[in-house]
C-alpha cells in the first residue's frame, strides 16, 4: 500500500533518456548538453538542394545558360544541314567545338557564382536564418550542406552540355582529319614534342620551307631544331585544333577543365555570397572579375605587378586550359602542365598554379564559413 502511495505521488515514468552517441558525433538533431555536430546530415544536404530548386527563375536561367546554349546552336546547325546540305556544312567541327566550349566555361563560371550566392544568402533573404541556429544545428554544417546541394545541381548540367556537344562533334561533324598543311609542310596530327622533332629531322627541307629550321648537316640540324622546338611546337599546336578534332583523352581533359571552371565559381560565390549577405552585390563582383578584370589581368604584364597578377585565379586556370581550346583563342600561349594556355604574361611555375587554384577554394570557403559562424542571429 505505501509502495503504491509513493509511485503515484511520483507521477509516471520519466521519458526514455536522450539518443545514444555513436563516437564523437551525433548522428541527428542535438542533444541536451551535448554538442552539434559538423557534419551536414544527408537530409540538411536534401532540403538546401530543394531550396535552390524552388528558385524557379534562377533555375530556368541556370538550365538555358548551360545546356540551353549548345543546344539551341547545334540544333539549329542540325537543322540547316538537314534542310540544304549543299549550302550548310556538316553540324560539328573543330572550330564549332572549341567556340562552344570556350563560353560554356565563361557563363558556367557566372552561373555558378549566381548559383553560390543565391545558396549563401538564401536563409538570410528568407528570413529563416534565426530559426534554424535556434533550433541548435551548428552553422558550420548549414554552410557545409550548401556546398553539395549545389554543386549537384550545377556540375551535372554542364556535364549533359557538354557530352551533347561531343555527340555532335564525333557522329555528325565532318570527317576528321589525318593530317594538316602548314606552310606547305604536310604533319601527321596528334604529334607529342618528341614525334615532332623526330618527324622534322626525317623532313629537313621541307621542315626548312615550313618552320626555316633546315639543317645543313644532320648535326647542326638537331642542334637548331633543339633551340627552337618549343616555339615550332607552339605553331603546330597552334595549326592543329583549327583542322582537327581533339583526341577522345583530350575532351576528358576539357570536360574536366570546364566542370572545375564551374566548381571553383560556385564556391566562390557561395564564400563570397555569405561573407556579403547579398547575393545582388556578390554577382555583379564576379562577374566584373571574369569579364573584365580576368582577360586583361591574362594579357597585360603590368610591370611590378606580375606577382599579383598570378594571384587571380582566373590567370592560373588560363594556364591551365587544355590544348584542344587554347589553339582556337590565338595569341600564342605556352604549353604547360600537359595544357596550353593564352597566357601573354610570363607563366608561373607548375606548383605556384596549383597552390593559386587550391588557395582561392579554401580562402572563399574558410571565410564564407567564419561569417556564417559569427553572424549575429
Amino acid at each position: 500500500m505505501t509502495d503504491d502511495l509513493h509511485a503515484a505521488v511520483a507521477g509516471p515514468a520519466p521519458a526514455p533518456g536522450p539518443p545514444a552517441f555513436r563516437g564523437r558525433w551525433r548522428i541527428r538533431g542535438r542533444v541536451p548538453g551535448g554538442t552539434a555536430s559538423w557534419l551536414p546530415t544527408w537530409d540538411l544536404i536534401a532540403t538546401k538542394q530543394l531550396e535552390l530548386r524552388r528558385r524557379r527563375g534562377l533555375m530556368v536561367v541556370v538550365v538555358l545558360l548551360t545546356v540551353g546554349l549548345p543546344v539551341l546552336v547545334l540544333g539549329l546547325r542540325l537543322l540547316f544541314h538537314a534542310v540544304d546540305p549543299r549550302s550548310y556544312g556538316p553540324a560539328g567541327s573543330p572550330t564549332v567545338f572549341a567556340a562552344l566550349c570556350n563560353p560554356m566555361a565563361e557563363f558556367g563560371f557566372i552561373i555558378a557564382a549566381t548559383l553560390g550566392a543565391s545558396a549563401g544568402t538564401t536563409d538570410l533573404v528568407a528570413g529563416v536564418f534565426r530559426h534554424l541556429v535556434i533550433t541548435g544545428r551548428s552553422r558550420l554544417s548549414l554552410y557545409l550542406a550548401r556546398i553539395p546541394a549545389g554543386l549537384s545541381i550545377v556540375l551535372p548540367l554542364v556535364a549533359v552540355a557538354f557530352l551533347f556537344v561531343c555527340l555532335v562533334t564525333d557522329f555528325a561533324g565532318t570527317p576528321p582529319a589525318t593530317s594538316i598543311n602548314y606552310n606547305g609542310l604536310v604533319v601527321p596530327v596528334h604529334l607529342n614534342e618528341t614525334q615532332l622533332k623526330n618527324f622534322l629531322l626525317k623532313n629537313s627541307r621541307q621542315a626548312d620551307m615550313a618552320f626555316g629550321v633546315g639543317p645543313a648537316s644532320a648535326q647542326a640540324g638537331t642542334r637548331i631544331i633543339d633551340r627552337d622546338l618549343p616555339a615550332i611546337y607552339g605553331d603546330y599546336l597552334d595549326a592543329e585544333p583549327a583542322a582537327t578534332y581533339p583526341p577522345d583523352n583530350e575532351m576528358a581533359k576539357i570536360g574536366l577543365w570546364i566542370e572545375l571552371e564551374v566548381a571553383i565559381g560556385f564556391l566562390v560565390g557561395l564564400g563570397l555570397g555569405s561573407l556579403t549577405g547579398q547575393r545582388t552585390l556578390s554577382t555583379i563582383l564576379m562577374i566584373v572579375l571574369e569579364i573584365i578584370i580576368t582577360p586583361i589581368l591574362v594579357r597585360v604584364a603590368i610591370p611590378y605587378f606580375l606577382d599579383g597578377q598570378r594571384l587571380i585565379v582566373g590567370v592560373a586556370m588560363d594556364q591551365l586550359r587544355p590544348a584542344g581550346l587554347a589553339g582556337s583563342l590565338g595569341g600564342g600561349g605556352r604549353v604547360l602542365f600537359g595544357a596550353r594556355g593564352v597566357l601573354q604574361i610570363p607563366p608561373m611555375p607548375t606548383w605556384a598554379m596549383v597552390a593559386v587554384i587550391v588557395g582561392w577554394i579554401v580562402v572563399w570557403s574558410v571565410a564564407g564559413a567564419w561569417r556564417m559562424a559569427t553572424r549575429d542571429a
